[in-house]
């Protein structure tokens, strides 16, 4: 499907709050009768709600079903976009959308711009179409549930990956910069890069493919597996490296060029625990094989790696991190002491910080100036963490996680007494009550009194599952 934005700043305040209307009333409605669209809406006097739904449908975000037994409309995919891009927008994460750069088989990818003029890569994620239907049976998104609706399975696509996106970045993975989520879509940096496909010859294919088998084992050490490494989602970006010469002395020589892999695509990512991670390891790493073999002549001499040597690199510490195993916080995530207040046992707020706590943040600042300063590896700062709990990634379900937390306090395997900066409750330990909200502030604006239901009630899944099982699996 096409993303066309022309009408997108044509549409007034009572335009979006219909369209809102028209997707809270599709949470348990395949097709969202007129008079609940009114109603929802709180739009006073029923002309002026039929003219927007007139809007709407001439734009094609909201249309008719034909031989439907009462009047009414459904939400498609382009009103989910509008949506999502008028979030966006609200949020000053996008101000301008720009070419398609790619597509995918559940997927759209787009140059968009930033207020300050930074260009970031928009992500659609549209799932359900003909060339990749059994993602239902080839994901676990829904779980214990059997059906959904195409549009809900992209946004628990969209929201999967995103967490994977944000840890990975965290903790000093080669991944594009998270900007926002929303719905469906989800904004990135824009890499400066060409897809590995796209490469016809590099000039030392050896350390290139090296690289990319260390980062297969860098992933599978901290507990997770791509499931889809290969030459399509992988980027290749050029970077610029001064040379000895320039360093030591004014030399004209020329810089050296380093061919820096960027990983991209992770809905797919599973953990090791999972009942077919040995396959999947198995098939990234023949993925990179194949490739090199056939484009670049390159077969290596070591046979593998294979899954059975790379599961015992995963640490059995699979508990929290104490705070001397912490990674360093990328620059641009927010951190405890940038804007946040330090948490202590039982939710209670500490105000302020100890000039103990100042030196050690300033000793591990340091640390990490001469860690990146000397090249050592920053696997061995996320030695022993499983980022695959963190997120709950596919295999490794939430009371796995409770489980595993419980058995390693009782062997008081790791010595930290409190969690990460003080924080009693688990960080293992995800509260429902605590999911990134990704509706628009149209939908908050909506009075309660015309809806009469509350929040909860409204988020009736298209499926028909409850509201704690929609709560478990949105999480």
């Amino acid at each position: 499907m096409k993303l066309d934005t022309k009408a997108l700043r044509y549409l007034t305040t009572e335009d979006w709050r219909v369209l809102t209307a028209v997707e809270i009333g599709s949470k348990n409605h395949e097709v969202v009768p007129t008079p609940l669209i009114i109603q929802l809406s709180g739009l006073r006097g029923g002309s002026g709600a039929h003219k927007c739904i007139s809007t709407l449908a001439k734009t094609n975000l909201i249309a008719r079903v034909k031989g439907a037994k009462y009047d009414g409309y459904r939400l498609t995919y382009g009103g989910l976009d509008y949506l999502a891009l008028h979030t966006h927008q609200k949020r000053h994460i996008l101000y301008s959308t720009g070419q398609q750069i790619g597509t995918g088989k559940e997927s759209d990818i787009h140059i968009t711009a930033s207020p300050s003029g930074t260009q970031c890569a928009l992500k659609i994620h549209r799932l359900g179409r003909i060339s990749f239907r059994s993602v239902k049976k080839n994901r676990d998104y829904l779980r214990h549930r059997s059906s959904a609706s195409w549009m809900y399975m992209s946004r628990l696509a969209a929201v999967k990956e995103f967490a994977f996106l944000t840890v990975l970045h965290e903790n000093g993975f080669p991944v594009p910069r998270p900007v926002g989520q929303n719905r469906h879509t989800l904004v990135m940096e824009l890499i400066e890069g060409l897809p590995l496909r796209q490469i016809p010859d590099v000039p030392h294919p050896e350390r290139l493919y090296a690289e990319l088998i260390d980062l297969i084992l860098k992933l599978a050490s901290v507990g997770l597996i791509h499931g889809d490494f290969n030459e399509f989602n992988i980027l290749i970006r050029e970077d610029t490296v001064p040379s000895k010469s320039q360093e030591s002395s004014l030399s004209l020589s020329e810089p050296t060029i380093k061919l820096t892999p960027i990983v991209i695509d992770f809905p797919q990512m599973l953990s090791v625990d999972h009942a077919n991670a040995e396959m999947y390891f198995d098939r990234d790493v023949a993925c990179i094989k194949r490739f090199f073999q056939r484009r670049f002549h390159f077969t290596s001499d070591e046979p593998g790696p294979f899954f059975a040597d790379a599961r015992p690199q995963v640490s059995t510490s699979a508990s929290r991190p104490s705070r001397n195993s912490m990674p360093a916080v990328a620059a641009d995530a927010p951190s405890a002491g940038n804007g946040q207040r330090k948490r202590g046992r039982k939710g209670m707020v500490q105000e302020g910080h100890t000039a103990k706590d100042e030196g050690d943040a300033k000793n591990r600042s340091q640390e990490e100036g001469e860690r990146a300063a000397s090249g050592v590896s920053r696997d061995k700062v996320i030695r022993g963490r499983r980022l695959d709990v963190e997120v709950e990634a596919s295999g490794f379900s939430r009371q796995m996680a409770k489980e595993l937390e419980k058995y390693m306090r009782d062997v008081e395997v790791d010595g930290d007494g409190e969690g990460v900066d003080g924080d009693d409750r688990s960080d293992l330990e995800v509260s429902a009550d605590e999911e990134p909200s990704d509706l628009s502030e149209t939908e908050a604006e909506l009075p309660d009194a015309t809806i009469g239901l509350d929040h909860d009630q409204r988020r009736t899944s298209p499926a028909g599952m409850s509201v704690s099982e929609d709560r478990e699996l949105r999480s």
